[in-house]
């Protein structure tokens, strides 16, 4: 979803507006894309991007409002794609994830209680969300939000599917204290582990409903932050490697062969936004 600037989100923030009014803080709710159920690329370039993502995952878009496009799997959306605002005005192009919270004002309080930071307060998208911009201890951003619509209509996508989030990532510079934020905040468990060596130390995975939905890894000296990365499903990891060149990214890693079984590859799109595929089959 498109952030408003700095100035809007506190004018927001001081309104009268619809909040949410659970009594406590739950764990994650089960859907589609679980645990994060929406990602959205703030980019330099809205028309390039939805061209090179067509061609390479496959999406088609839908205009929601003048300035957001969504990213559509069959009939429903898992994405979107919107120009940088204002205040991010300089930095790379960007994939960031929601997970969706019953209660966004009481997750903000318990992440500042965690460790973590709340970058923009939360604010609503009349009739549609109230959401906000945080931060884990480490550095890496992400979104918490809530629905303000009914959403009935959105109906489970089949892990897998291509176009959907086949794997969550996070890169972390501490990753026993990420284990624990998210342990305390969402009701995430630790999982296995996996030993990368020296360089990325132990992969550590994370588990929701005893189901790994994530992995957590040391960044190394040579990334410039933490962050959340996302793998997207596609039929094939050498055609999709081939797509990405074609339509000029680059390849930054890969292809590989992880210890599901499943390949990936980590790629950069022609404007310099980080992402990556997977796929059953190479």
């Amino acid at each position: 979803m498109k952030k408003p600037s700095r100035k809007v989100a506190q004018k927001l923030s001081k309104k009268a507006v619809k909040k949410v009014t659970n009594k406590a803080i739950s764990k994650p709710i089960v859907k589609p894309q679980y645990p994060f159920n929406w990602h959205d690329l703030m980019t330099t370039d809205v028309e390039g991007a939805k061209r090179f993502y067509k061609a390479v995952v496959g999406w088609e878009t839908a205009m929601q409002g003048p300035e957001y496009n969504v990213l559509m799997v069959g009939s429903q959306g898992m994405g979107g794609i919107a120009a940088q605002p204002e205040h991010l005005k300089g930095r790379a192009p960007f994939w960031s994830g929601y997970i969706m919270v019953k209660n966004v004002d009481k997750h903000c309080a318990a992440i500042k209680k965690a460790g973590g930071m709340v970058h923009l307060e939360p604010w609503d998208i009349p009739g549609t969300l109230r959401m906000a911009v945080v931060s884990e201890p480490s550095g890496a951003t992400f979104n918490v939000y809530h629905p303000l619509m009914s959403n009935g209509s959105m109906k489970p996508i089949k892990r897998g599917t291509v176009g959907t989030v086949g794997w969550n990532e996070l890169v972390t510079s501490d990753v026993a204290k990420s284990t624990t934020f998210y342990g305390k905040v969402f009701g995430w468990g630790k999982g296995r582990t996996h030993d990368m060596g020296a360089q990325f130390g132990k992969y550590q995975l994370m588990k929701i409903k005893s189901k790994d939905h994530a992995g957590m890894m040391k960044r190394p000296d040579f990334m410039p932050r933490d962050h959340w990365g996302f793998y997207f499903c596609v039929d094939g990891i050498d055609a999709g490697v081939k797509r990405i060149t074609d339509q000029g990214g680059k390849i930054t890693n890969g292809p590989m062969q992880v210890p599901t079984g499943d390949w990936i590859v980590n790629a950069q799109d022609p404007q310099g936004g980080h992402f990556s595929l997977m796929s059953a089959v190479k």
